[in-house]
Formats: structure tokens, sequence, C-alpha cells
């Protein structure tokens, strides 16, 4: 396995304070993801504007698209981003559509592994050729005080087997990462963790020595 990537998540609601965070960030991460509620509030200017500021970083649209996918897809990659999100609610037809266009513009699906999925699921993703999905506790998840337990390991590994890439997410630090050292980890996710002017490039050198240390 890969040593993983790091991700800053952009969720700020406008692109002005979210160009803010990136110019803190994006020295220290691999990955800049014009995240849900950016995309929502400013549309594809977002993914555009982060493509244009930042040429060499993968960039991300987190549209956590349920229909439209082909549509959805064509805009977002058009806009200049590297992968798209699609929810495992999603039809397979959705996710179908949508990884065509990926592939036909040397681009990746991921799938945002929310709510109610199965592993049957996962191997239907893999069997049309999907390579990445996302596991996260969400925000509410997080507020409420869970934490990662065995369970979540077991899912991860699972999927990690079936050969998806995994982006983990939800509140993660960088003293955390040694738990996912034997899943197949595409990349780690953190938002305000890396958004901090102070403090941000220090945790985003922790987190990269993490990676080194446990997959390198």
């Amino acid at each position: 396995m890969s040593k993983p990537l790091l991700q800053i998540a952009l969720d700020q609601t406008s692109l002005a304070e979210a160009l803010e965070v990136a110019a803190v960030a994006a020295p220290h991460v691999d990955i800049i993801e014009a995240g849900t509620i950016l995309c929502l509030s400013e549309g594809k200017t977002a993914v555009e504007t982060l493509r244009q500021r930042y040429p060499k970083h993968i960039i991300v649209a987190d549209y956590k698209t349920a229909d439209a996918g082909s549509t959805l897809a064509d805009i977002a990659f058009t806009a200049g981003a590297d992968w798209f999100t699609v929810m495992c609610a999603a039809s397979l037809a959705t996710i179908e559509k949508a990884h065509e266009v990926a592939v036909a513009r040397g681009k990746e699906v991921q799938i945002e592994l929310f709510g109610n999925w199965t592993l049957d699921d996962a191997k239907a993703w893999v069997k049309m050729g999907v390579k990445q999905a996302i596991y996260h506790r969400s925000r509410d998840a997080q507020a409420s005080g869970q934490t990662w337990g065995e369970k979540d390991l077991q899912l991860l590994r699972a999927l990690s087997d079936l050969g998806l890439e995994l982006s983990i997410t939800g509140g993660i630090v960088p003293e955390e990462v040694g738990i996912f050292k034997d899943i197949n980890a595409k990349c780690f996710i953190a938002g305000r963790a890396l958004a901090n002017p102070q403090t941000g490039p220090a945790t985003a050198k922790a987190f990269h020595e993490a990676f080194a240390r446990y997959w390198g």
C-alpha cells in the first residue's frame, strides 16, 4: 500500500473565506476539496477558482451527487475537478453514468459512504470500475461523541480487501492515524485542523510524519 495523501476540506460558505484557508493549507497538503457547503454556496466557480490557483494539486468537487450523475460529473470535471463525489444511496445507473464521464475525462468518482450501504453494494461499484470510496464520521456523529471503533475498522478492512482506495475523515488527528495502518488509505481528510494559520502547518507536518511512520 502506498503512503496516504493529505486533503484539506474547504467547507466555508463564501469563496473568499475558502481561499484564505486554502492559502494557509496548500503548501502542506496534496488535495484541495471544494466542500459541499462551498459548492452549494458558490457553484462551479469554487472549483474553477481552485483549479486556476492550484494547478498542481488534486481538486475534489464534493457534490455528494444522488441523481443526474453524468450531467453533474460533466459540470465538475469541466470546471477542473480531478475527483467527484457520488452518494452511496444513488442508483447504480447514476453511479455508472458519473463513472463513464470520469473515465472519458481521465478522472475518478468517489463513493460517499453515508447512511445505509452494504458490502454487496461495494462489490457492484468495484465491478463497474469505481476505484475510490470515502468513509467518515459525519459532523453530527462527531458532535454526539462517536469515536472510531472496531466496527469502523472491520468495514474499512473489508472495503480495502475489495480493492477500494479509501479516503478517511471525521475529526481525525495525527495521533489516530496508526489505527488505520493495515487499510488501503488513499488519503486522510481534515478541515478545521489544517485551517488555522498558527497551528495548521504543524498539524499537516504531523500527519505526513505519521503517514511515513506507518506506510513509509
